[in-house]
C-alpha cells in the first residue's frame, strides 16, 4: 500500500465509512476506491479534492503523500 492509499483508507475507516459509501460520495466505482487504497491507481487532482472534502482532511495532506511516492 502506498502512502496516499494508506491515508485514504485510514481516514475512511476512522469515519466508519465503507468503500461503497466513499465511492458513491465522490462518484467513482468501488473498484476504483480499492485501487486507490492498494496503490494500483493514483487519484487525479480533481478526485483528490473530492476525497479531501468527503474525508474532511486538507487536500495538501493527500497531495504530499502523492509527492512522496513520486520522489
Amino acid at each position: 500500500m502506498n502512502p496516499i492509499g494508506r491515508t485514504i483508507k485510514n481516514y475512511r475507516e476512522h469515519l466508519k465509512m465503507t468503500k461503497e459509501e466513499l465511492a458513491q460520495k465522490i462518484r467513482v466505482g468501488t473498484h476504483t476506491i480499492e485501487k486507490y487504497e492498494t496503490g494500483e491507481q493514483i487519484p487525479s487532482n480533481q478526485t483528490l479534492l473530492k476525497l479531501s472534502t468527503v474525508l474532511d482532511i486538507p487536500a495538501s495532506e493527500l497531495k504530499l503523500d502523492q509527492l512522496d511516492k513520486q520522489i
